[in-house]
């Protein structure tokens, strides 16, 4: 299997959370955190140095490729929160049309704050993606 240059580690997620400056990304990221938890049902874990992952899972590329990761996360940065999140079904564009205020990329969902968008959205986006199969 290839080495990510991303990998899991034993850091604090509670020390890695009460560290982020800002106030409202520190109490966003807290409740970003408890619902992914729900969700996925068992703590996150640090990836790296500054992401939160949640259930491990084997990524495999049609290349070939296969890496360890995980199956939802989120990372606090500097004026936004990314979320990592995948997802091949059809539910997930009707759901992103439902949020709110946010930007996507293939994997990730960029929102500002919770403020900004639906949270009971949120958490069904966040569900879809935690119960669907990862394919790259």
């Amino acid at each position: 299997m290839s080495q990510n240059k991303t990998q899991k580690t034993k850091a604090s997620v509670a020390q890695f959370l009460n560290a982020v400056e800002d106030k409202q990304q520190r109490a966003d990221s807290k409740a970003i955190d408890k619902m992914m938890k729900a969700v996925v049902g068992r703590k996150g874990a640090m990836w790296g140095e500054s992401i939160v992952g949640f259930g491990d899972i084997e990524l495999k590329y049609a290349s070939g490729r296969e890496l360890d990761w995980f199956k939802i996360g989120y990372s606090p940065r500097k004026g936004k929160m990314s979320l990592y999140l995948w997802s091949t079904s059809p539910k997930l564009d009707k759901l992103l049309d439902k949020l709110g205020k946010h930007k996507r990329s293939k994997g990730c969902l960029y929102i500002n704050k919770l403020a900004d968008v639906d949270v009971d959205v949120l958490q069904k986006i966040l569900e879809l993606c935690a119960k669907d199969q990862v394919k790259c």
